[in-house]
């Protein structure tokens, strides 16, 4: 192991005191800090693992991994510009017009969980019940009237048949693709504009067509190997490299749990990025050994269900054994296929001692959550990117804050006897300008996680503005998440006996209200005469619910 990351790890977890923010240079090079927030102390955001469901990690006896996108982090600009590069290519192939080839890569365009409607070729976010936040028509965001033509409550319920989720980073280039070729077709010439597709003549193309030619072109590259050949052939152009990864599957052996390697790519492939990842990080030792069991080709999210047959895999000649693998598994040798109830008896798990880690909402989180109730680690890339422009645009969100505490002013004395509207377009305007603003610092969809401007603190109570809905996606992570970070090597700066504490989870009438404020004179009467009444004796300033 290399030593000088072993002392540097040994030395975060020494006698500094957490609550000042240390100068010392050596200190800082181990990019471990705890801030101070709001009078509690916390990690710095970079290190930070959040935390929707509670936990204690001394619990856990399996961690398990996915590999793409969670051990192995792809350069994830040029991975997904050579992904977009080589679909074009086979759309062109088969029958696309050339023009296509002018088409350049934006990595800003798209979020995770964005919906495609198949039917009327639109990309929309939207929130967790099916209302349309954004809604764009290749390159062009609907308004509202526009929106209503196809969307009459700006509602659609998820229907397999005619929405197709992007729950990947992997989708990245399929969405932006999806957007040029329905913007190439809306606005060329030769093309009329159909309510569900394009025609030329006796040509008729559907967006459902268009989704399918480029959902094919994509998975013509893995089938074809070409995207693993072309990664594995210069791995370090797109995948990052981090020595801390040897040092946290070290850790979790020392702390007596088990590691154990879960992904869908092939043998080859995994053999090729794993070595590539930990192979020279100690002399004499390859890859395997750092885990206990390591399953490939799991075709998950159906290794959640049915599975595949499971067999042994020769390291050697990267051939199946013939039969299925009915003995234990064993460390140092890869199998392949399987299920997760064959799984989890060879390895005597129960279900809640695992905690997997990785990268796909649907195929990693939510289906081992839901069928074996393994604790859950969601990797979100994306969220140093989310955290940085949150605090870069502080100076919007107090903005933001002056602005509602001038409306609240505005409205506070109108009652229901009320008759006169105060005129607060003026202040509506604003709001929205900010919203653009903020919304455009992530990408051309906003925030993966809300639309609009995201909730912010103030003076210790939280502050949301209109546009400021959760997303589908965001509503997954909350609900099948236990855990979720941007990087699964943050482990690292929690030690294995850590609780995983959840915030606690208000309801409006709890999250709105100020507990320290004095009960209107009517609020009393009403609670005195009800306690009297009961002939109980109350002291009525102990009554805390008050209006915002």
């Amino acid at each position: 192991m290399n030593s000088s990351i072993e002392q540097s790890f040994s030395l975060s977890f020494s006698d500094k005191n957490e609550s000042t923010v240390s100068h010392d240079s050596q200190y800082d090079s181990m990019h471990y800090q705890n801030l101070q927030y709001h009078g509690q102390v916390k990690r710095e955001f970079s290190h930070r693992i959040f935390v929707n469901r509670s936990f204690q990690l001394s619990d856990i006896k399996f961690f398990g991994f996915d590999m793409d996108h969670t051990l192995a982090e792809y350069k994830t600009d040029t991975f997904d510009l050579m992904t977009f590069s080589l679909a074009i290519e086979r759309l062109i192939e088969i029958g696309y017009p050339e023009d296509i080839k002018n088409f350049k890569y934006d990595p800003n365009f798209a979020v995770r969980g964005l919906w495609y409607d198949k039917l009327y070729g639109n990309l929309l976010k939207v929130d967790p019940y099916g209302n349309i936040l954004i809604c764009s028509h290749g390159f062009k965001i609907l308004k509202k009237q526009e929106l209503h033509k196809f969307y009459p409550n700006k509602f659609i319920s998820y229907d397999a048949n005619r929405i197709s989720v992007q729950h990947t980073l992997y989708e990245h280039p399929e969405s932006y693709l999806l957007a040029c070729i329905v913007n190439y077709f809306s606005n060329s010439k030769e093309y009329e504009q159909k309510e569900t597709g394009v025609s030329s003549g006796n040509l008729f193309i559907s967006y459902k067509a268009m989704y399918q030619d480029v959902r094919a072109s994509i998975d013509h590259q893995y089938v074809t190997n070409t995207i693993q050949s072309r990664v594995a052939e210069n791995v370090e152009k797109f995948i990052s490299k981090d020595e801390r990864l040897a040092l946290l599957l070290n850790r979790i052996r020392e702390n007596n749990a088990k590691a154990f390697l879960l992904t869908n790519s092939d043998y080859n492939y995994a053999n090729r990025i794993m070595s590539y990842l930990l192979d020279d990080i100690e002399p004499s030792r390859n890859w395997r050994s750092y885990f206990d069991y390591v399953v490939v080709d799991a075709h998950k999210p159906l290794f959640f269900a049915e599975g595949t047959m499971l067999k042994e895999i020769n390291i050697e000649t990267y051939c199946k054994n013939i039969g299925s693998h009915a003995g234990p598994l064993l460390s140092d040798r890869v199998y392949s296929g399987g299920n997760v109830e064959v799984f989890s008896k060879l390895i005597n798990s129960h279900g809640k001692d695992v905690l997997y880690v990785g990268d796909h909402i649907f195929g990693d989180i939510i289906k081992s959550k839901k069928v074996r109730a393994w604790h859950t680690f969601l990797i979100v890339p994306e969220l140093s990117k989310e955290l940085s422009i949150y605090t870069d645009k502080h100076d919007l969100y107090s903005q933001m804050n002056r602005l509602n505490d001038e409306l609240s002013q505005m409205l506070i004395n109108f009652d229901s006897s009320s008759k006169d509207c105060p005129d607060i377009s003026k202040i509506k305007d604003k709001i929205q300008n900010l919203v653009h603003q903020i919304d455009m610092s992530y990408s051309y969809f906003g925030s993966t996680f809300r639309t609009g401007i995201i909730s912010f603190l103030i003076s210790g109570y939280f502050y949301l503005f209109k546009g400021s809905q959760q997303t589908y996606f965001a509503s997954q992570v909350t609900r099948y998440a236990d855990i979720y970070s941007s990087t699964c090597l943050n482990l690292l700066h929690y030690p294995f006996f850590y609780l995983f504490k959840a915030a606690p989870q208000l309801m409006p009438h709890e999250s709105t209200v100020n507990p320290d404020d004095p009960l209107s004179d009517s609020q009393n009467h009403r609670i005195n005469r009800t306690k009297s009444n009961s002939k109980q004796t109350v002291n009525p300033n102990n009554s805390t619910l008050v209006e915002n």
